[in-house]
């Protein structure tokens, strides 16, 4: 064998040793090449092997604020071989869209050819563009990845948040937690240490073992200290999907508990004799004064529909909103009101700005809740429930129920199991459509 050949194959095989720290990842070449390439003594074919096959990535975070052509030129691209590999991509992905920070690979053979360059676009696509003659081709490829139902557990040893991500899962799935329980836990107080929770998800993986996405939650459980908590996915009445405790009670409140959606001081509570302070006199205060500067959206506490928005006298502008059960709610001094009479209205949704407007000393928003003819103290009102499961609904909704409790990982070691307090036990086989509460 000639001295350079045996250079030559020195020098491949040191690349081959270099390359192997990134063969194990998805957009590497595989291991079994590199293992192939070098379980069998080197020759001449091998060696002209390895030269057309191996590829070797660089790989860069996309910089921000920089001209695209300038950052290929920088991964050693000419500026005519950049033009040229941007118009490429162009039909099928417009690489000026690229996110600062995502990773961007260029692969070339250990003689400096290029062979591929890659980028992920999204959980889901990676952007291919390879030599293709005289010119490049570029395609988009959706990775392979599988949706499956798993059970997923941890322990709180500071907050949620942290919880999730030491069970090895992503931030997203923390806030999805939160916002199902959060009509009966704050999870910025709540929370203590050896809370556990329990959860049920479809999550898709791609074949790399990477998190692509979390589906639906299709079953849900937190153990608050002594006051463990569940929650089952089903559809409300309307078809859209909502959450249930097992025995068919509603996760949701028909109302929130403020109609403002960050925390505001309260200037003035209901009261039947207060003093006014423009009208200098005692009168009935009958809502609740939230002090919040001019701007801050005002949301519907509860579903609805509009019957009044508009200006009237003292009031200022003001949006009057009808609910079941009998109930409408009053949204006064409003700057802007950005609904109209006669509209549906969701809860949550913003309707309009805290104001000043009619008898106001100072931006705020006066907020009444009356249920018949009634006004009520709506710090002191026990927020109505809405509607249970149906009871026509009632098998289809067991059916869910018990196969998304049934995957249902158990409970970390360290935590005993309690009995949920908003739920029947594990089994829950003895409820029988004669014992579902009725809608009302």
């Amino acid at each position: 064998m000639g001295t350079r050949l045996k250079v030559l194959i020195c020098v491949l095989l040191l690349a081959v040793a270099v390359a192997g720290v990134v063969a194990a990842n998805y957009f590497r070449t595989s291991a079994s090449d590199y293992e192939i390439m070098t379980q069998s003594s080197p020759s001449r074919d091998e060696a002209h092997r390895m030269q057309e096959q191996l590829v070797l990535f660089t790989d860069a975070a996309v910089p921000a604020r920089q001209a695209f052509p300038l950052f290929l030129q920088s991964m050693g691209f000419t500026a005519n071989d950049a033009t040229r590999l941007v118009a490429s991509a162009q039909s099928v992905f417009d690489l000026r869209r690229l996110r600062a920070g995502n990773s961007f690979l260029v692969g070339r053979s250990i003689l400096g050819d290029l062979r591929e360059v890659r980028y992920r676009i999204d959980a889901d696509r990676v952007l291919y563009i390879r030599p293709q003659g005289d010119d490049f081709h570029a395609e988009v490829q959706t990775l392979p990845s599988e949706t499956q139902e798993v059970g997923i557990t941890g322990q709180v040893n500071g907050s949620l948040f942290g919880a999730v991500l030491d069970a090895g899962e992503r931030p997203e799935l923390a806030m999805r937690l939160a916002e199902i329980f959060a009509w009966d836990l704050d999870f910025y107080t709540d929370p203590r240490p050896g809370d556990t929770f329990r959860v049920v998800v479809e999550k898709k993986t791609l074949a790399t073992g990477e998190v692509a996405s979390y589906g639906r939650i299709l079953a849900a459980e937190y153990n608050n200290g002594s006051h463990p908590y569940r929650a089952v996915l089903f559809h409300g009445p309307n078809g859209a999907p909502a959450y249930y405790t097992p025995d068919g009670k509603s996760m949701k409140k028909a109302f929130l508990h403020s109609p403002l959606k960050f925390a505001a001081v309260i200037t003035s509570h209901f009261s039947e004799h207060r003093f006014h302070p423009i009208l200098k006199e005692y009168r009935p205060h009958l809502g609740i004064d939230y002090a919040a500067p001019t701007g801050t959206p005002v949301q519907t506490i509860g579903d609805g529909r509009v019957i009044f928005a508009g200006r009237k006298g003292g009031a200022g502008n003001l949006i009057e909103i009808q609910h079941s059960n009998g109930y409408t709610t009053y949204y006064m001094h409003l700057s802007r009101v950005l609904v109209h009479s006669g509209e549906r209205v969701e809860q949550g949704q913003r309707i309009g700005l805290v104001g000043m407007t009619g008898l106001a000393t100072g931006p705020h928003l006066d907020f009444r809740i009356q249920r018949g003819k009634e006004f009520l103290n709506f710090e002191r009102l026990p927020l109505p429930p809405s509607d249970p499961v149906s009871k026509r609904d009632w098998n289809e909704f067991a059916a869910m129920r018990d196969h998304a409790l049934a995957l249902m990982p158990p409970l970390p070691s360290r935590q005993p199991a309690a009995v949920a307090k908003n739920s029947a036990p594990e089994t829950l086989a003895h409820l029988a459509p004669s014992s579902v509460p009725t809608s009302r």
